[in-house]
């Protein structure tokens, strides 16, 4: 009997499968228990039943044939819960499984036990909502997981799973594999299906996974990478992911090391950590390490903004009826962006994404790599919407009823000046920006990669404080296969803990 869920990565539980050492059905049951007993809060929705049975018929030749898997609640799996992690639609049933994970449940062969928390709609890089509460870090209880991806990055960090998928749209890969531990991977636009449902904007999501070992991650893109008809952005795959790892010569790449990119303002001991870590890096595999301005725009706040646009046709005639059931976040971003998002601040919008392409661009001219952090600090206090509270505009915000009510009159006062000045809403947009930072300093390191669509991984990079922290490697378009090799090379020099200390010592 197997006591403990597998705390390897899953392509050695696969093999443990195949050896006959553990069997898929003991390690649900672990995995099952496990979940039961976790203070984590990483799982909103369990399904034992559908999962022994998953298990007891698995096919252990397949990819991942028997591996207990987490799924983002934010993805659909028929007959299970379709919430959006959002109070406003708790009681909704998925009807269809997303391609994605269509492929992963049978070209993968994973046994699917439930689903995990995310933050509400994607929309946050933070592990709460008011449908499921507080997700935990397994590093340090009480810090935050991160997000979207949150329960994902809490489950595969806190030896739950050694699986999980993710969705990244502005970081909700990189993030928490940053503040756990993990290996983050964000592939070129289009690398997986999106379908059936792909909306045409924000165009930056790109699925994914959490996992423990590179090639878990490289594992996951042959088995779901590839073109959709669903998806018109859906990219060809090139195959054999897993065995092309290690191919990759890195001698005389040329990086440039900028671990604020986009300029923000990084904790104490992050820059250094990144610098020492990148250094090591280059200095493992011969790498050239080029001085290069890299200062694409902060497109944080538009990119919010213009993002909006499809929750509201998720949420129809519900809003604002539902204002009530939503993170106050998230309905605070709803007003705002119904006040100041206009024609004006979309074209605005759309200049600011053509000067990012272009300052990537010119970038990636020069260099073959950008390093950079994946988070701004270590993981912050988990009940927290952002890193820091001091002079946060949200905060102020939701401090009290009164509070709200003052907000809502002044966006409706700048909606109808707008109808007079156009631009005000844009310049509005900016000057807030600059006095509220922390609006856009959470994923602002992690974005850029969505706004370009080139493929980024956050890495292992030890810690700061005790805690994890994140090594941002970018690369340029469709050259997924070169990072893979990348995070290869760091994790043969400088393993990293599979899952997190605080699991091993309750061991």
């Amino acid at each position: 009997m197997t006591d403990t869920p597998w705390q390897g990565d899953a392509s050695s539980l696969v093999d443990a499968f195949r050896a006959g050492e553990r069997s898929p059905v003991e390690e649900t049951e672990a995995t099952l228990a496990a979940i039961g007993n976790s203070k984590l809060n990483s799982f909103s929705f369990v399904d034992p039943e559908r999962a022994l049975e998953a298990a007891k018929s698995a096919d252990v030749s397949l990819p991942f044939g028997g591996v207990p898997t987490g799924i983002k609640e934010l993805e659909q799996v028929k007959g299970w819960p379709d919430t959006g992690a959002s109070l406003a639609f708790a009681n909704r049933v998925a009807t269809v499984n997303s391609n994605s994970n269509k492929l992963l449940f049978n070209r993968g062969g994973v046994v699917p036990v439930g689903l995990t928390t995310a933050s509400e709609f994607g929309g946050l890089n933070v592990s709460i909502t008011k449908l499921n509460g507080v997700t935990h870090n397994p590093w340090r209880h009480g810090r935050t997981v991160g997000g979207s991806s949150g329960g994902a990055a809490a489950s595969v960090a806190g030896g739950l799973v050694s699986l999980a998928t993710g969705g990244d749209g502005g970081g909700s890969i990189r993030i928490p594999a940053g503040y756990t531990g993990l290996l983050g991977m964000k592939g070129t636009f289009g690398r997986i299906t999106r379908g059936p449902v792909a909306f045409s904007r924000p165009n930056t999501v790109v699925q994914g996974n959490l996992s423990r070992s590179v090639r878990d991650a490289a594992r996951f893109y042959d088995v779901c990478a590839g073109v959709d008809p669903y998806d018109p952005t859906s990219l060809p795959s090139a195959g054999d992911w897993e065995a092309n790892l290690g191919t990759h010569d890195l001698a005389g790449l040329r990086v440039a090391v900028v671990p604020n990119l986009g300029g923000v303002t990084l904790e104490d001991g992050v820059e250094q950590r990144i610098r020492d870590e990148a250094a090591a890096l280059m200095a493992d595999n011969n790498m050239v390490q080029v001085n290069v301005d890299v200062r694409p725009p902060n497109l944080a706040a538009q990119w919010m903004m213009g993002n909006l646009s499809t929750l509201l046709v998720e949420l129809g005639d519900m809003w604002p009826k539902c204002a009530k059931d939503l993170t106050d976040e998230v309905a605070i971003g709803l007003y705002l962006s119904q006040s100041m998002y206009n024609l004006r601040t979309a074209a605005v919008a759309e200049e600011m994404r053509v000067e990012a392409n272009q300052a990537m661009a010119r970038a990636f001219e020069q260099v073959d790599l950008i390093i950079a952090a994946s988070n701004p600090g270590p993981a912050f206090p988990a009940e927290s919407s952002m890193s820091s509270t001091e002079n946060n505009l949200i905060e102020k915000a939701k401090s009290s009823t009164a509070a709200k009510g003052a907000l809502r009159t002044a966006l409706f006062g700048t909606k109808l000046a707008s109808t007079f000045a156009p631009k005000l809403p844009s310049n509005l947009l900016g000057r807030v920006s600059e006095k509220f930072p922390e609006m856009v300093n959470m994923g602002a390191l992690t974005i850029i990669a969505n706004i370009y669509g080139n493929p980024a991984v956050s890495i292992p990079a030890g810690t700061v404080g005790g805690l994890p922290v994140g090594m941002q490697v970018l690369a340029r378009h469709h050259e997924d296969p070169l990072l893979f090799d990348v995070a290869l090379a760091v994790e043969r020099e400088r393993p990293w803990p599979m899952v997190a200390p605080a699991v091993t010592d309750a061991a």
